[in-house]
């Protein structure tokens, strides 16, 4: 073959992520004959075995894992170019591109949509919701200038600015004798039915919260997964489960014979921050970055602790 191209690198990602030709395939949309074919040339391409197959699926090899991670910074850099691109041929007009968590706090999304630069006076902000770890993956490539996340595991290609930290809230029955109590810790809630938020929402704090459970030996008697608060509400009547929400779509839901009260468990804490890409020196994402936080500091009246921005 005369060289690889970007399909044999996304080829050899996916198998790596799903350690099996045929999941993988199943995830491109390929037959394994193909996706078998792909792998095969790239191989003998690099020099190298990438994958040890054997019945229980395909390993990536050390050779492979060292390879993948320049491989996804060059897909990353792909996608980079193509947004950028993109962005120049709409010519002079100043956009910016924002994302936000479909569970972010309204008042902190309008708050944000509400920003108005006076040396960007054409300033088009163009809005977009998905989960916080694909926002994330957006910023680094370009796709976004600014998002809006739950705060998760730190990278060194993205700036952080927290706004808010607040607890996460349990839903219950009135009539449950969680009801008596100011405040719920992850015990009270043992050999209980758990409503959680999926783990592909933010799967950081899904972790957290399930790893912190086993830490202290406390094991829910089912779990059921939800993507909205209603779905939760649905739940908690019909099995008399408790929900695990954020304090939106705990206070949202809290009504019709559902109440709320804090988790109280240590620094199990949603952290909500404004993000943007570290190498981004665009004198626009800073001001409107900049501008956002002044807006959200002077019109609310919660104390809001505040992360540097990385360097």
């Amino acid at each position: 073959m005369n060289g690889i191209g970007i399909h044999h690198l996304r080829a050899a990602i996916a198998v790596a992520e799903e350690r099996s030709i045929t999941r993988a395939a199943l995830r491109l949309r390929m037959s394994q004959a193909n996706l078998t074919k792909q792998i095969q040339e790239l191989e003998e391409y690099v020099g190298v075995t990438l994958f040890v197959r054997n019945n229980k699926g395909a390993m990536p090899t050390e050779a492979c894992l060292v390879f993948l991670e320049e491989c996804n910074l060059t897909l990353l850099h792909l996608e980079r170019a193509i947004h950028r691109s993109r962005a120049a041929a709409q010519g002079a007009e100043a956009i910016l591109n924002f994302g936000c968590s479909p569970y972010s706090d309204p008042y902190l999304v309008s708050t944000i949509l509400s920003v108005r630069l006076p040396n960007y006076p054409t300033l088009r902000v163009i809005a977009s919701s998905a989960f916080s770890e694909e926002l994330c993956r957006q910023v680094m490539t370009g796709q976004l200038d600014v998002a809006l996340v739950a705060l998760g595991l730190p990278d060194s290609r993205l700036n952080y600015l927290q706004v808010t930290a607040h607890p996460f809230y349990v839903v219950f029955s009135e009539q449950d004798a969680l009801a008596r109590k100011k405040a719920v810790s992850l015990k009270d809630c043992d050999e209980r039915i758990w409503i959680l938020f999926g783990r592909q929402v933010h799967p950081t704090l899904y972790d957290q919260m399930t790893g912190r459970a086993n830490e202290f030996g406390v094991k829910p008697r089912e779990i059921h997964h939800v993507t909205s608060a209603e779905q939760a509400a649905y739940l908690v009547h019909d099995r008399r489960a408790v929900a695990f929400l954020t304090h939106v779509g705990a206070w949202r839901i809290s009504r019709n014979g559902l109440t709320m009260r804090p988790l109280i468990e240590g620094d199990l804490i949603l952290k909500t921050a404004v993000v943007t890409r570290a190498e981004d020196a665009s004198r626009l994402t800073s001001q409107f970055v900049r501008s956002a936080i002044t807006k959200i500091e002077g019109e609310s009246s919660v104390n809001r602790h505040r992360l540097r921005l990385a360097g």
